[in-house]
């Protein structure tokens, strides 16, 4: 069963991505076409989660750099890959603050 696991995993780790990644982005519109009708969330929740196409915008500009500039791809250079985090965390936060904001206007009723 090992053995297996194994060989199914090595032939997964020479499958070309890059076409699933692109295509990765129209659920994720969808997503955010769909979040934005809902009336309920607010503009923190919503701004976060489209803070992260932002991060994926920067996240490739930034690379194609290190590839140009450094030979290397950006997980190699350290100062610019925490550069391209920094906007995922920016957008993680954004979206933590809005659902605090929405838990805490939530009424409770105790009986």
């Amino acid at each position: 069963m090992n053995d297996l696991f194994i060989k199914f995993i090595e032939k997964l780790g020479l499958i070309d991505n890059t076409a699933l990644f692109a295509a990765s982005i129209f659920p994720y519109i969808i997503f955010l076409f769909f979040l934005y009708k809902i009336k309920s969330v607010n503009k923190f929740v919503k701004t976060g989660f489209s803070l992260t196409v932002l991060f994926v915008f920067i996240t490739i500009v930034i690379s194609i750099f290190t590839l140009s500039y450094y030979d290397k791809t950006l997980v190699e250079v350290d100062f610019l890959h925490g550069a391209a985090e920094f906007f995922l965390t920016l957008s993680d936060f954004v979206i933590l603050f809005g659902f605090i904001r929405m838990l805490n206007k939530l009424e409770v009723n105790n009986s």
